[in-house]
């Protein structure tokens, strides 16, 4: 499939709170040893891996990223379906460049980048 989904979010208030549901519930791994206490967990076998923390706004949500290779383009064109951009083109240094949009339903997309940024 081109374009493949390649990471899920699970975000709400109580980031830590969310992580020790996902571990007690699942037996998650979650590394959230990083400055934004955001959860890593590794694709272990089957699945894809993930992240699940505390939301960058005040709602949680739950939502899937899309691995692209030209982000512009990419969200050109899901504004010109109709589609709304929500958080443009953003790089958290050494590592990930994403984007958030909202399809016609109204669901929180997201995409990222097929490469991983430098480390600055």
């Amino acid at each position: 499939m081109p374009n493949p989904v390649v990471h899920f979010e699970i975000v709400g208030k109580d980031g830590a709170a969310l992580q020790q549901f996902y571990r007690d519930a699942f037996d998650w791994a979650i590394d959230s040893d990083n400055p934004m206490a955001y959860g890593l967990v590794a694709a272990q076998g089957e699945g894809i891996g993930g992240g699940v923390g505390p939301a960058m706004g005040p709602e949680p949500y739950v939502t899937v990223y899309i691995q692209v290779d030209d982000m512009r383009s990419a969200l050109d064109r899901v504004k010109s379906l109709g589609g709304e951009v929500i958080v443009d083109i953003t790089t958290i240094p050494g590592m990930v460049t994403f984007a958030h949009f909202l399809d016609l339903e109204g669901n929180l997309i997201g995409m990222v980048h097929s490469e991983t940024p430098p480390a600055e």
